[in-house]
């Protein structure tokens, strides 16, 4: 194996899943080293507090010199896409404001206590860190980009000592198509903003069920269309500025597919347009980003004269 170490003795399906990392590995990446190298410069802070909510926050003594070396250990780790975080004294102000959307969402869920987790297309963790702080006793996150995975032991490094005995958290780099099918072990399962770049939706959806147990509940969140036109639309090249987008539906087709997958009770729990305070460039995202891809004439529309981003949230349960 790697220099990597994986968590996941506690999964029934452990074996499969190092198979898969086996495979993930063999292939590497080229800024593996540069960020390894950035990681083993993260330094240690002792006595260190910990805040999962209202948002991500580590603090501590931390001198001029240890500022210094945190700073030069995260910047490789650029871009910043998920968060925000506090890490001691160095704020990372993210492309998106994760807040903000799991403010709107928590809610509406089941509590998460007590619960096993999964978080399909998880990024850097984000979420997964604010699903530990609601009490989920296993999160498993996978997203097949390497620099989310860094990122992750980022947070990690500063975290997991804030787990409490029964609980982990461990983000692996691989997609869905990578997991076991029909698990059918976790209590809720997350796939936000992966939907619209599957080429088959409703199979999505129905492999994220398969992975629930019975009664267990799907958060899905994804990008969707005003109601009033054709239930869906289908980008023909980009999507503000995006490759690899699909199916654009409105939130009724939306629910339809749901439970034409097999979903039950399903609900719409938020819905709002993507704005440009929530998605942006940031001293830790400097790539283009939202205010790049609206139309500046017609803000309303992307720069491809599709319907701007609005983005639901649909909650589901199986049976």
């Amino acid at each position: 194996m790697s220099a990597e170490t994986w968590d996941i003795d506690g999964f029934p399906f452990a074996e499969h899943l190092l198979t898969r990392l086996q495979a993930v590995e063999a292939k590497g990446h080229g800024d593996l080293d540069k960020w390894r190298s950035a990681l083993a410069g993260l330094p240690m802070v002792p006595n260190a507090q910990h805040q999962f909510t209202p948002m991500l926050k580590v603090s501590g003594d931390v001198s001029e010199a240890l500022s210094v070396q945190l700073k030069e250990a995260l910047l490789p780790m650029h871009p910043w896409r998920k968060g925000p975080f506090q890490l001691f004294d160095q704020f990372i102000d993210t492309e998106w404001r994760s807040d903000w959307k799991w403010e709107r969402v928590l809610p509406h869920l089941s509590p998460l206590a007590g619960r096993k987790v999964l978080d399909v297309g998880c990024g850097n963790g984000y979420y997964m860190w604010r699903m530990a702080g609601e009490g989920a006793t296993q999160v498993l996150g996978v997203d097949p980009m390497w620099l989310f995975r860094m990122q992750y032991r980022v947070l990690s490094h500063y975290f997991s000592e804030a787990l409490t005995a029964e609980q982990s958290v461990e983000m692996l780099p691989l997609g869905v198509d990578d997991l076991p099918e029909n698990t059918h072990y976790f209590d809720t399962v997350f796939s936000m903003g992966v939907l619209y770049h599957r080429r088959d939706p409703v199979a999505h959806i129905r492999q994220l069920l398969a992975q629930l147990r019975s009664g267990g509940e799907l958060v899905l969140e994804t990008l969707v269309i005003p109601e009033g036109g054709e239930p869906e639309l289908w980008p023909e090249d980009r999507y503000a500025q995006m490759r690899n987008v699909h199916a654009l539906p409105t939130v009724s087709r939306l629910l339809s597919w749901v439970e034409q997958a097999g979903g039950v009770a399903a609900r719409c729990v938020d819905e709002a347009d993507t704005t440009t305070e929530e998605q942006r460039q940031s001293p830790w995202m400097w790539f283009y980003s939202l205010p790049q891809y609206l139309d500046p004439k017609t803000p309303c529309l992307t720069v491809e004269g599709l319907p701007g981003p609005r983005r639901a949230v649909i909650v589901a349960k199986t049976n």
